[in-house]
């Protein structure tokens, strides 16, 4: 069993240490944030560790790290705070979910946080820093560059690639063989049916309102 910190002290970080805790064989010791950010002395039960403290109390050489961060300026800040992690000579965990169906034999790079009813087909890659929320597909032969935030029921179709900093939004669908430029930010329930370009921003038609009340509808 590995020893863990967690870089972080949100949601994020708290759900991180749910799952690891629970569904993995790292022991999470810490929490650490920027000290511009450190709030307190503890956070989910844990110790609270200025960052800049960080490799004199839990050194690389017996800890490893993993970055809790969510998908704030398109990925920026947490790629930021995994860069930083890495530099300083930690080794970055990953976590794949016990009731993800990963079928690809290629494993994802560090830091990724691949949560529960993922179906990960064959000759998938995954790369550095990659978050998949709940119930993504992510279709055969497709590719997730580093640093992408995958929401939740996401559909990747096959042979596709996200480019790096991506954000695939809710219930986003994917047609095959396209590419997603990097930084692309796809907002929830769009249909993409064309590769886009770097830095783009796709969404949908919402839902309007008819001028009518519910009772008047005949279902």
């Amino acid at each position: 069993m590995s020893r863990l910190v967690i870089f972080g002290a949100a949601d994020s970080a708290r759900l991180a240490h749910f799952y690891f805790r629970t569904d993995s064989a790292h022991q999470v010791e810490a929490f650490v944030v920027d000290a511009a950010y450190k709030t307190g002395d503890t956070f989910d039960g844990l110790p609270l560790c200025a960052f800049e403290e960080l490799a004199a109390r839990y050194p690389p050489s017996e800890f490893d790290a993993f970055v809790a961060v969510g998908y704030a300026r398109m990925n920026r800040v947490r790629r930021a705070k995994y860069e930083a992690i890495k530099a300083a000579g930690y080794r970055c965990a990953s976590y794949v979910s016990s009731r993800c169906t990963y079928l690809s034999t290629t494993p994802p790079g560090d830091n990724a946080f691949i949560l529960e009813d993922n179906t990960v087909q064959p000759f998938v890659t995954i790369g550095n820093n990659v978050t998949l929320w709940s119930g993504n597909h992510i279709g055969h032969d497709s590719t997730i560059e580093d640093h992408c935030f995958i929401t939740s029921h996401v559909v990747v179709s096959g042979h596709v690639r996200v480019g790096a900093g991506s954000f695939l939004g809710v219930n986003a669908t994917l047609r095959n063989a396209i590419t997603i430029g990097p930084e692309t930010l796809v907002a929830g329930g769009s249909v993409i049916m064309k590769s886009t370009v770097a830095k783009g921003v796709y969404y949908p038609e919402r839902a309007r309102r008819l001028p009518k009340s519910s009772d008047e509808i005949d279902l």
